[in-house]
């Protein structure tokens, strides 16, 4: 099979009749019905969004007030997105098969449960604290089961709207991330200085359950057809997208770019309060700033490769990796620099880590086509996810041997470098 045959996308539109849409079920839906399926997904992935990258954005909180030492919080840090790296590629895989509603369902009803037991029984209280261990355990579970938003919503999005949409409709549900991530650095911290740790995760179980009831209630799957063999055309679905090398070239780019991106949103806070000085307002500012920064340019950068059929989405992620590791290398120099230089910065660094993910996601899933699209985004996001996993055990390592510049040098810069030259050039139509 030709490298060209496999990079073809499907073309698989959702039937109508004048005004309506047909969903798997026979359900008919207004046309208009694709926009609610991607307001859904943008719901549930904000809401998983505001627990695995709000939560660090209250780390110095959360370190104090359940006496924690720096390489505890590292692993607690690390919990959430250690689960969603080992079973991203397998919900993507179970979504590609059993189809994303039921893997939805399971994945978000089984979060709600995890974080509900952390608001019952995993808070400090004035006596006793629970111990590292457990509570990283039961947010390790939580991401585990949350992951399954990632590649499924993904693969709603990419079934319900056709294919010079995809980019544009996926970087609208993938912007969620930080925009959740915002919202969790806008509230979690003041809940947890004002009214403790029980109201963080409870908010947090209420804002999951909501997004499980509006999948529950509202969403039904696209009707996908799988593509038929003709006139010596192999269908796309014949190859895996784990079996292609030009498809996990890509995927561990994200895994690189990743670890700056995370660099900010794990240990930005202990970096801006320790070595700039700056006050957690002041951080929680910064952070909140990233993520809508980020959330804006995911959108622009999926319209932009969109209008122009897709072919500069590898050229944008490269453009994306070199600014990033430039704007790390000046955080690196903070000793000689301003305050206010050096924040701008932090804040640059930070939304043009967390901004490439739209054209990203859109690429690698048109790459392996609509059908395969579930196991391509699963196969991403465990990349990414792994980034996040190692990004807060790697810092306290790289810190005890050397110090912050070094961190923004080696978890920031140098893996964007390695990104910028790793991305393939070539570019296919659609």
């Amino acid at each position: 099979m030709s490298q060209q045959t496999q990079d073809r996308p499907q073309t698989i539109l959702p039937p109508k009749t004048d005004d309506i849409v047909i969903g798997r079920t026979g359900k008919k839906h207004s046309s208009r019905y694709r926009w609610g399926i991607l307001a859904i997904g943008i719901f549930a992935q904000a809401a998983f969004s505001a627990a695995f990258q709000g939560i660090p954005t209250s780390g110095s909180i959360l370190a104090a007030a359940y006496g924690y030492s720096l390489s505890e919080l590292g692993v607690v840090l690390a919990a959430v997105t250690a689960g969603i790296f080992i079973t991203d590629v397998f919900w993507g895989i179970l979504s590609d098969r059993i189809g994303e509603r039921t893997v939805l369902i399971v994945g978000l009803g089984g979060t709600t449960a995890t974080l509900a037991y952390v608001t019952a029984f995993l808070v400090p209280s004035t006596d006793t604290a629970p111990a590292a261990w457990a509570l990283a355990a039961v947010l390790f579970l939580s991401g585990a089961l949350g992951g399954c938003v990632n590649g499924a919503s993904g693969r709603a999005v990419m079934g319900w709207f056709p294919a010079n949409k995809r980019g544009f409709a996926i970087s609208l549900r993938v912007a969620a991330v930080p925009l959740g991530g915002a919202l969790g650095a806008a509230i979690l911290p003041s809940l947890a200085l004002g009214a403790g740790f029980r109201w963080v995760f409870a908010f947090l179980t209420v804002f999951m359950l909501a997004a499980t009831i509006a999948v529950v209630l509202w969403l039904d799957e696209p009707p996908i057809a799988r593509t038929k063999a003709s006139a010596g055309i192999a269908a796309t679905t014949t190859v895996s997208p784990l079996r292609r090398w030009d498809i996990w070239r890509v995927a561990i780019t994200a895994f690189l770019l990743d670890l700056p991106q995370f660099t900010v949103l794990t240990f930005g806070t202990v970096f801006l309060t320790s070595e700039i000085g700056l006050p957690i307002e002041g951080v929680v500012v910064a952070l909140v700033v990233v993520q809508v920064l980020a959330a804006a340019s995911r959108v622009w950068s999926g319209r932009w490769t969109d209008n122009r059929g897709g072919r500069y989405r590898r050229t944008l992620v490269r453009g994306y990796s070199w600014a990033i590791a430039a704007a790390f290398v000046g955080v690196s120099a903070y000793a000689f620099a301003p305050t206010w230089l050096v924040i701008t910065l932090f804040v640059a660094a930070g939304f043009l880590a967390c901004g490439w993910h739209g054209v990203h996601y859109a690429e690698i899933a048109t790459m392996a086509g609509a059908e395969r699209s579930g196991t391509a985004l699963g196969l991403e996001n465990t990349m990414v996810f792994g980034g996040a996993f190692v990004t807060p055990l790697i810092i306290p390592i790289v810190l005890s041997m050397s110090s912050w510049p070094v961190v923004m040098l080696v978890v920031g810069a140098v893996p964007a470098v390695i990104s910028a030259l790793m991305m393939p050039r070539e570019q296919p139509v659609g």
